[in-house]
């Protein structure tokens, strides 16, 4: 297959290097490279993620729909007791 690949600087010396030193072709370095990185043993898969979550109970003693409220009024209760530390 043919196909346009943009190397960063750095990527396309190791593969220049790998070239000289073992007398192959750019499409040899450059396959071989992609082998190794993303094969079996090089190239890991990340792991499904999972969320874990916890049962509340039956009861919700905390109105979530006055969240920011609360987070508002916690905010000024520090910015009080702050300015009350200053004077």
């Amino acid at each position: 297959m043919r196909t346009t690949v943009t190397l960063d600087p750095d990527v396309e010396r190791l593969i220049r290097d790998a070239m000289k030193e073992r007398a192959i072709s750019f499409k040899e370095a450059l396959n071989d490279a992609a082998r190794i990185g993303l094969g079996s043993k090089g190239f890991k898969r990340a792991r499904k993620f999972s969320q874990k979550s916890f049962r509340m109970g039956e009861e919700q003693e905390f109105r979530w729909d006055k969240a920011l409220a609360v987070a508002d009024a916690i905010e000024d209760e520090e910015l009080s007791r702050k300015l009350t530390l200053r004077k």
